[in-house]
């Protein structure tokens, strides 16, 4: 079914989308996660272009986008930088308040709703939509490291998490604060610190939960496996110290 997004008086629906992808060496997982996207992108009633960012790509990720993805190639292996050249083009656009841009990860898989969900709090006067993620297995972690995570993770509307796999954000909100840094890691939460400084209407909503791998060797420093690895370090101490979830 194709979602007609709902407007609000002072901040209308979007009518354009720009989604992009940071991908490095993610051959294995980012054909599972544009079939996502392409579903996702089935069920809105506005134009939808999908963009990945093959940054520093040794592999063979280029050979597995179809055509209908326009591909970005960078070499800075910063998925501050990967995010950031993905919007770049769209940044002088007219009317950028109707325009929404939603980012995720290679290895992540959208849920069908996903974009439906984002112009929906976008056409009810948000400006930024931050969502949460669902681990897809622990088979890389101690069953301890799990119970950890589910017990200090807040899935519902309201919740403190930042990912980049799951947000949103309304194109002229991006462009004002400067968008996406170059940075390695905690790009996606240095936005949204950015936008709420900014006065930026921001849903932090439980809503299309988005589906991410778990495993071990992430692509950044400060990216989920490395929470993950925080996670199996405090595991194995009795009891475990608390710590600030992501």
């Amino acid at each position: 079914m194709v979602v007609l997004p709902v407007s609000s008086p002072d901040r209308p629906a979007p009518d354009r989308v720009v989604v992009v992808v940071p991908a490095h060496n993610e051959e294995r997982l980012l054909p599972a996660c544009i079939a996502a996207l392409d579903d996702a992108t089935s069920r809105v009633a506005v134009p939808v272009e999908l963009v990945v960012v093959l940054d520093a790509c040794t592999d063979g990720s280029a050979g597995l986008i179809p055509e209908h993805v326009t591909t970005v190639i960078g070499t800075a292996r910063s998925v501050g930088a990967a995010r950031r050249s993905g919007f770049a083009p769209h940044l002088d656009i007219p009317n950028a308040h109707r325009t929404w841009f939603a980012t995720t990860d290679a290895d992540s898989e959208v849920p069908p709703d996903w974009l439906a969900t984002q112009l929906d709090v976008a056409g009810r006067g948000a400006d930024a939509f931050v969502g949460t993620i669902t681990p897809k297995n622990w088979d890389s972690w101690s069953p301890r490291t799990a119970l950890i995570f589910g017990d200090r993770y807040l899935p519902g509307d309201g919740h403190f998490h930042v990912h980049g796999a799951n947000l949103g954000v309304r194109a002229d909100w991006y462009r004002r604060v400067g968008g996406f840094a170059a940075r390695t890691g905690d790009e996606d939460v240095d936005l949204i610190r950015r936008l709420r400084a900014a006065g930026a209407r921001i849903d932090r909503s439980g809503r299309s939960p988005v589906i991410t791998s778990t495993r071990a060797d992430g692509r950044t420093d400060a990216g989920f496996a490395a929470y993950l690895n925080q996670l199996e370090i405090l595991s194995r101490q009795d009891p475990p110290a608390r710590k600030v979830s992501p």
